[in-house]
């Protein structure tokens, strides 16, 4: 119960999911902090209206939605793409990004080094892309991604152009 009965509860702190990524991993994915649906379900992008599946098996050119999230990591790892975010723990009330407060980081330099071949950072919206800038002087190419939240409201295949980039970044 709180102090005061007009005085708010603070939002529990959240946690980031561990990274899922394999030594040959060459694109990482950087959303910011897992939402409810996901945190409840202990899975990366759960929430049945976000299109963070779909817009990667487009660009992959395989079924992701239809596959068991344990086959949907798979999948991307042997396609060399890692997943990770860029806030380890917050607090926030809901899943939109604009709710999280006191925001600690996770140590994307020292995470990144531990990567010999990757290529890419590819940041899913614009409150991951703001981590890029602890990514200056590395020599990785950073790349903003329109978000696959429903949030953002950009037409699917507009979101699917930008996120189509990926895909020369895996090729040998």
């Amino acid at each position: 119960m709180p102090a005061h009965p007009s005085t708010p509860e603070a939002p529990a702190l959240k946690r980031c999911f561990p990274p899922v990524v394999a030594a040959d991993t060459r694109v990482l994915v950087l959303g910011s902090l897992p939402g409810e649906a996901s945190l409840a379900a202990g899975q990366y992008y759960a929430y049945p209206h976000n299109q963070f599946w779909r817009l990667l098996g487009d660009v992959l050119g395989h079924d992701l939605v239809s596959l068991d999230y344990p086959a949907r990591l798979q999948a991307l790892l042997a396609q060399r793409i890692g997943l990770w975010d860029v806030v380890a723990e917050a607090r926030r009330r809901g899943s939109l990004d604009v709710a999280i407060r006191d925001a600690r980081q996770n140590d994307l330099v020292d995470f990144l080094a531990s990567l010999p071949a990757l290529r890419l950072v590819a940041f899913n919206g614009k409150t991951a892309a703001r981590a890029a800038v602890q990514l200056q002087g590395m020599a990785l190419h950073c790349l903003e991604l329109p978000s696959s939240s429903p949030a953002n409201t950009r037409a699917y295949a507009a979101k699917l152009q930008v996120w189509q980039q990926i895909d020369g970044w895996l090729r040998d």
